[in-house]
């Protein structure tokens, strides 16, 4: 499965806007710019996997929502996980992410 970037940003935007937020407020909470928030709705940026779970958490919602276009809100792990991965270096991220698109594909979700 590919991700379509275009349509990751519309579902941020989409997101940012049901709760009446600003582009400057996001970034304020995400912890950057908000040319970057801007970039990323309108798919001139690509965020990494720790940007996606801090918008996941700063619009109160999973990581779902923006990558396959569905939200799983009862779900607490998610914000358990995205607090863990706050602090991770860029190497450990990319560690994780290999070990989640490996698990991803053996159970046949990509």
């Amino acid at each position: 499965m590919e991700l379509d970037y275009k349509e990751i940003g519309r579902r941020v935007a989409r997101r940012r806007k049901q709760l009446k937020l600003t582009q400057e407020f996001l970034a304020e909470l995400v912890d950057v710019s908000p040319q970057y928030i801007s970039h990323i709705e309108h798919a001139r940026s690509i965020p990494s996997t720790e940007v996606i779970m801090r918008l996941a958490i700063a619009l109160e919602t999973t990581p779902d929502e923006f990558l396959v276009g569905t939200a799983r809100h009862e779900d607490q792990r998610w914000r358990t996980i995205s607090e863990r991965l706050r602090g991770m270096s860029d190497g450990q991220l990319d560690m994780i992410e290999n070990f989640i698109t490996w698990v991803a594909e053996r159970m046949g979700h990509l």
